[in-house]
């Protein structure tokens, strides 16, 4: 069990050190757990459906994630809306919590992090880290490659471009791609 004032620590953007030795047990423990999902049968949808309900904070219904995927604490601070799928190779860096809203599209390779570290060197040097939620909201679309940084929320209905670096929050209802990601157009 990861103390509450650690798990406070790590939810609040405050600075803690993520070696703690309350994590580690706990974090490999979640770790196994992706890797019996990555090597489950992937024709066997409820037995696959049944392991995310049990890594995963919550998931409604109709989830698809394809494996492999990663999550660093097994997926247990993300938040899973109803029709999502997301493809191969997505990367939940879920050290503070990530929402993905319902009819939510993900692309291969997309990497979500709310852990980030401290400018400081000597912070740094500690090996000391602090998080950031992300939000992705109804109806989005995030293309394959992206990187969705600490903090950011992802609008609804709006779609991120292939290979994109989203540093900032991106608005409801738009297209938005680039490295950092801009909004290049509005959906009508």
């Amino acid at each position: 069990m990861i103390p509450s004032e650690l798990l406070d620590a790590m939810d609040s953007g405050v600075i803690y050190d993520p070696a703690d030795p309350s994590l580690s047990a706990i974090q490999r423990e979640r770790i196994a757990m992706v890797a019996e999902y990555n090597a489950s049968d992937p024709r066997n949808l409820d037995q696959r459906y049944a392991m995310l309900r049990r890594m995963f904070a919550s998931v409604g219904e109709s989830v698809c994630i394809e494996a492999p995927m990663y999550a660093n604490w097994g997926g247990m601070k993300v938040h899973i809306g109803s029709h999502v799928y997301i493809n191969f190779l997505c990367t939940f860096v879920d050290d503070s919590p990530i929402f993905i809203e319902d009819h939510v599209m993900i692309g291969p390779r997309v990497t979500l992090a709310t852990a980030t570290h401290p400018i400081d060197p000597e912070a740094r040097r500690k090996g000391l880290q602090y998080n950031k939620p992300i939000r992705i909201r109804e109806n989005a679309w995030i293309g394959a490659g992206a990187i969705i940084s600490p903090g950011v929320t992802i609008g609804r209905n709006s779609v991120i471009g292939a290979g994109s670096v989203v540093t900032h929050d991106i608005p409801d209802d738009v297209v938005a791609y680039g490295i950092p990601a801009r909004v290049v157009k509005r959906i009508e």
